[in-house]
């Protein structure tokens, strides 16, 4: 599933960036080498998020 259509960032990138120690929506578009853009991403990257920290 597309997280972030303005940087074509999946739901897997996010989640691997959470395992790799990604914290926030921010932390983990930078371990990815981009940024948000329009900023609608950012609730559901930060739900993956949280759902890896959980996990872990």
């Amino acid at each position: 599933m597309v997280v972030c259509v303005c940087n074509a960032i999946r739901e897997k990138d996010v989640r691997t960036a959470a395992r790799e120690g990604a914290t926030s929506a921010c932390q983990a578009y930078r371990a990815l080498g981009c940024q948000a853009k329009c900023g609608q991403c950012v609730p559901f990257a930060r739900q993956i998020i949280n759902a890896e920290r959980a996990a872990a």
